[in-house]
């Protein structure tokens, strides 16, 4: 026996991605543009505007290629109709 007792590995935070990246956030089933960090929680807003709302960065999935099309198309219909700069 070697003597070291198996302690659990520290959770590593996933790294922070840039402004403006989609997730989809997972708890809620929204997807959310990357905004910022606040108090380790990472800071989403809606693709097509809206109020911000905080997620836990474990709770954040990649988009599909599918999810990332609806996102963006939708993100560029709200801009034509002059809802989001």
């Amino acid at each position: 026996m070697s003597g070291k007792s198996a302690e659990p590995e520290p959770e590593v935070p996933p790294p922070v991605p840039e402004i403006g990246v989609l997730y989809l956030d997972s708890v809620r089933g929204l997807v959310g543009e990357f905004r910022g960090t606040w108090a380790g929680r990472w800071l989403l807003r809606p693709a097509k505007g809206g109020v911000e709302w905080e997620v836990e960065p474990g709770d954040v999935r990649a988009l599909n290629a599918e999810q990332r099309l609806r996102a963006e198309v939708g993100k560029a219909n709200a801009r034509s109709r002059g809802e989001v700069l």
